[in-house]
């Protein structure tokens, strides 16, 4: 993950990523969960500083390198109930977060309908689910990502995404 040359608040998210795989529009909640490909663990890098920049967090979340995706995709037959999992977030091998994808604000199938209602699902998109508690900007004081970390998420049944954190190279 790359942490960007612009801010000193470079934060961890471990999140669910759910892969559509087959594509819909309006999809229903209740059959949502059959346009599942597969899961993967999700690291949504955020840039805290710029992602207040708005009302909308678009800024703190699109900066290049920032998230990280993998390191493979278990199928949605591997994982017939994904609110049976548990994520955990290590950064520098100390746990951050820990939690169960029971507990999530928007469950899968609610997340899918609701998505869907905006815009149509294709086979390859990836929604991710949302991060639990023990961010490093609720920590006091802050715990920011730094080059040289390494974050891993993992979540149960699905495998562990390890990425060390560079600093962004210098402008040419």
């Amino acid at each position: 993950m790359v942490k960007p040359a612009i801010s000193d608040e470079f934060d961890y998210e471990g999140e669910l990523a759910v892969v559509i795989g087959r594509g819909g529009r309006h999809i229903a909640a209740a059959d949502a969960l059959t346009h599942v490909g597969g899961y993967a663990c999700y690291n949504d890098g955020s840039v805290r500083d710029w992602q207040r920049h708005t009302s909308q967090f678009l800024p703190g979340k699109t900066f290049a390198g920032t998230g990280a995706f993998g390191p493979w995709l278990v199928t949605a037959d591997e994982i017939p109930d994904p609110t049976r999992l548990t994520l955990e977030t290590r950064l520098n091998g100390q746990v951050v977060q820990h939690t169960t994808t029971d507990l999530m604000i928007t469950d899968i199938p609610a997340l899918i309908a609701y998505v869907s209602t905006i815009l149509p699902l294709l086979p390859g998109d990836v929604l991710v689910t949302g991060t639990p508690g023990g961010v490093g900007a609720r920590r006091t004081p802050p715990l920011w990502m730094k080059p040289g970390d390494v974050v891993e998420v993992e979540i149960s049944g699905v495998g562990c995404l390890c990425n060390p954190v560079t600093a962004e190279a210098a402008a040419r």
